[in-house]
């Protein structure tokens, strides 16, 4: 791909994710006023005043207006657990990737590099893309009689290299956002936190009886926005590990593959 094609995917990308983050966060606030603060789900009809008993809808909303940011961290969490689920999948490409690298090695045992290049072509995945590019190496390398065994090697690891090096930032993208979800969902909790337990002692430092409304209110803002702030936290480190995980483990076949084709092309040249 031509450096000018790379770096429209990567505009596009981009432009994505910030789109997303722009859309959730108006969703959010739209859930949080029409749906959350809906007249019906209060006593007589006021959003300020008490929550209908058991409605929990409106015990979310009376969280203030922290829980909107929440909601949309949580939105953007899910947006973009499910893109990169979809992404692994088609990484992941088509078939076992242990009878593929099998097949492979077959392929290259026999000097077929043609079949195994087609048999990439087939995997339509991340590691048919790295091995497809060193397979075309391979052979280019095959004809070449100007180079010696060793700058031969050499020539053929930095192509996978190359290779492995334009395929992880796709596995990988995103990823960002996701450790970022876990680490300052908390944090914004706590902001919701301390403002909810600011209201309540506010309410309680009133001369004479307390306000007890507002001292309700505070409490709830206090102990909504903890559990929306752990419940994000905790969510986007249990995706983050689990596509950490995936890619790692996508990533070892790739480097695994590729010294072993490195080991093949080594053993049949003089």
């Amino acid at each position: 791909m031509s450096k000018n094609g790379q770096s429209l995917k990567e505009t596009l990308r981009s432009a994505f994710a910030t789109g997303a983050i722009l859309i959730a966060l108006a969703i959010a606030f739209l859930i949080y006023f029409y749906v959350l603060g809906n007249p019906v789900n209060f006593e007589g009809g006021n959003p300020k005043g008490h929550p209908i008993p058991g409605n929990y809808l409106a015990m979310v909303y009376k969280g203030g207006y922290i829980v909107p940011l929440l909601i949309t961290l949580i939105i953007v969490l899910l947006t973009f657990t499910i893109e990169r689920a979809l992404t692994l999948r088609k990484a992941k490409g088509t078939g076992a990737v242990n009878i593929f690298v099998t097949n492979l090695q077959n392929f290259l045992n026999n000097n077929q590099i043609d079949q195994a290049i087609a048999s990439c072509d087939k995997q339509k995945g991340s590691i048919g893309n790295v091995m497809k590019a060193g397979l075309v190496k391979y052979k280019e390398l095959q004809s070449d009689t100007k180079l010696d065994k060793d700058q031969k090697l050499v020539s053929l690891q930095k192509e996978f290299e190359e290779a492995t090096a334009l395929e992880l930032p796709m596995l990988s993208r995103n990823l960002i956002i996701l450790s970022t979800i876990a680490s300052i969902s908390v944090l914004i909790g706590l902001i919701g936190t301390v403002l909810g337990m600011i209201r309540a002692f506010a309410a309680l430092a009133q001369a004479g009886a307390p306000d007890a409304l507002a001292l309700a209110t505070g409490i709830s803002e206090a102990l909504i926005n903890t559990a929306f702030g752990i419940t994000g936290s905790t969510l986007a480190i249990i995706f983050y590990n689990y596509f950490s995980t995936k890619i790692d483990a996508m990533t070892y076949k790739i480097d695994e593959a590729g010294f072993s084709l490195t080991q093949t092309f080594a053993s049949q040249t003089k």
